[in-house]
């Protein structure tokens, strides 16, 4: 007798720890994706933007940087007599645009902020 209501204690401890997990609230673990991202310093991007490349920057020169952040290094610039291969435009943090080129007269690549392009600069979405 002794056994047997050991016995129902321990299945109905089983079943209340049982149905107590089942009751506690899993916390989802996810990440959040933005609608698009600043290009990290250093980060390059492919050639998306199939357009001909006779552009050249809208005033006298512009930074071409290693992301698009005025934060990230300067690798050249291009000046308004330079044509310009533009690849694909990104947001940064602060909702600004920027697009990553090859400055086709002295074979530089960088970023440099579309305020800074003709056109805005580049047309097609990097994807990031």
């Amino acid at each position: 007798m002794i056994t047997n209501f050991r016995s129902r204690l321990t299945v109905s401890g089983l079943v209340s720890a049982a149905l107590a997990a089942l009751a506690v609230p899993v916390a989802v673990v996810g990440t959040a994706v933005p609608a698009s991202a600043a290009a990290y310093c250093g980060r390059t991007a492919s050639n998306l933007d199939a357009t001909a490349y006779v552009r050249q920057t809208a005033g006298v020169s512009a930074n071409m940087r290693s992301g698009s952040s005025t934060s990230c290094a300067i690798k050249g610039w291009a000046d308004n007599r330079d044509t310009l291969d533009y690849y694909c435009y990104t947001s940064n943090s602060s909702g600004s645009t920027w697009t990553y080129l090859r400055n086709v007269t002295d074979g530089t690549y960088g970023w440099v902020s579309d305020s800074l392009l003709p056109g805005n600069g580049s047309g097609t979405w990097c994807g990031f």
